[in-house]
């Protein structure tokens, strides 16, 4: 495995990632986005990338607060997270500057190219799919739902899926409900598939000490992720016909 720190400019902001790929594998490959929690763009997100990288794509964890800054606090988490999406036209700029510099990367075949995200980057992925945005795919692990601007008929080209907690507290089933009657309404192609007992964060190992450090609901769910990983597979391998 190769990976790479990448600075790169957009949305006002100088940001930076890592692309990480595999060069024992010749010719231009499907590449996926891979966006943070809300603590930013650390090693959790960083080895997502260097999972994908495994599977035979490129992956790169992008930095959607600028700077490469991470939080290592809640507050600090929830302050940067409401910045970064704040502005629609910003973060959609920001998201956008990575997608390109993925898809221009000599590793990349840039006509196959999908975003993942975990927590917040789950809603961005979402909202990025939900403006149109040039994806074969996106996939949300607890991820939010709500939308700052909701998905309109014919407009969502993305293939999305959305991998969620049955006992997330942080995502009522009110908005599960409403997320599935905007996806519908909108002509989206989306599976929804719950993890019973799960809570939010169930994907990272890191959740149960942040949980209990900060008496939040979040923990790790070791079922929940494989499986959850498992669809993320089904769904790339179908997208790119691998």
């Amino acid at each position: 495995m190769k990976t790479e720190e990448v600075t790169y400019e957009g949305g006002g902001v100088t940001m930076k990632g890592m692309i990480a790929w595999d060069d024992a594998v010749s010719g231009p490959r499907p590449g996926v986005l891979v966006v943070h929690e809300w603590w930013g763009n650390n090693d959790y997100a960083r080895r997502r990338a260097t999972m994908l990288a495994e599977l035979g794509y490129v992956g790169m964890a992008i930095d959607m607060f600028g700077d490469g800054k991470t939080a290592a606090h809640p507050d600090d988490a929830g302050k940067f997270a409401g910045e970064a999406m704040a502005n629609l036209d910003q973060a959609k700029a920001r998201f956008e500057a990575a997608l390109q510099l993925l898809k221009s990367r000599p590793e990349t075949d840039p006509e196959r190219v999908a975003a993942i995200g975990y927590c917040f980057g789950g809603g961005v992925v979402l909202q990025m799919a939900r403006l149109g945005m040039d994806l074969d795919a996106v996939a949300s692990f607890h991820g939010s739902l709500g939308a700052k601007v909701p998905a309109k008929p014919g407009v969502v080209k993305a293939k999305i899926l959305v991998c969620h907690g049955a006992d997330d507290e942080f995502i009522p089933e009110e908005a599960v409900e409403a997320f599935k009657r905007e996806m519908e309404e909108a002509g989206a192609e989306y599976r929804f598939v719950v993890y019973e007992g799960a809570i939010h964060g169930f994907s990272s190992p890191d959740a149960t000490v942040n949980g209990e450090k900060f008496s939040l609901p979040l923990a790790y769910d070791e079922a929940a992720d494989k499986a959850s990983w498992n669809e993320l597979k089904a769904i790339l391998g179908r997208v790119f016909q691998k």
